[in-house]
């Protein structure tokens, strides 16, 4: 069995502000979505778990291109997520095979990610959108990251796809201020705090 790619899409916000005073700089909040055929559409399979290994370079792939979407360099980045659309063929358990490809390609570009990735996941149509949250790449409980992009791919996922996304920003949310951990604040190195 191979990776079937059909397309990737990137998306990349430059954020000024959000209804608060312009910021400095902007935060930038991109996705990667990569549509690929699925070999599992139709019919229910018992064993589809040997198939994350084969979308490892998938989840490489577009961390890379996430990573130059943005900027180019990992320093500036702070947060992430990853998520899943399942065509309509296919079944929620499908979307799972991300887990491992995607958030571990991003915690190897990113250097250091301690942070469980978090993770979304749903059947839909053709042009759904997928709410991907996002979280601080180092401490989980960072509550100023706590956010989501929101994707579409018009044409996707067709029936028997799969459409693969990951998320990153370069900052908390505009003008975020609802308290708890701060990043400069992060002191245990756990992945939560």
């Amino acid at each position: 069995m191979s990776v079937d790619v059909r397309k990737i899409v990137s998306h990349v916000e430059d954020i000024w502000h959000d209804g608060g005073p312009k910021l400095a700089e902007p935060v930038r909040k991109g996705y990667v979505a990569a549509v690929i055929a699925n070999p599992f559409a139709g019919r229910y399979e018992p064993d589809v778990e040997g198939y994350m290994e084969e979308l490892k370079p998938l989840g490489l792939e577009c961390s890379k291109r996430l990573v130059a979407a943005l900027g180019g360099d990992v320093a500036p980045i702070q947060a992430y997520g990853k998520g899943s659309l399942v065509g309509v063929n296919g079944e929620i358990e499908h979307g799972a095979l991300w887990h491992v490809p995607g958030g571990y390609a991003m915690r190897e570009m990113l250097g250091q990610a301690l942070s469980i990735v978090p993770s979304s996941k749903k059947l839909g149509a053709m042009g759904a959108t997928l709410d991907v949250p996002i979280h601080h790449k180092d401490a989980a409980y960072v509550r100023s990251h706590f956010d989501a992009i929101t994707v579409m791919v018009a044409d996707a996922p067709r029936p028997d796809e799969l459409m693969f996304v990951l998320a990153m920003t370069t900052g908390t949310r505009p003008h975020a201020r609802m308290g708890g951990l701060k990043a400069e604040e992060i002191s245990k190195w756990d992945g939560l705090r």
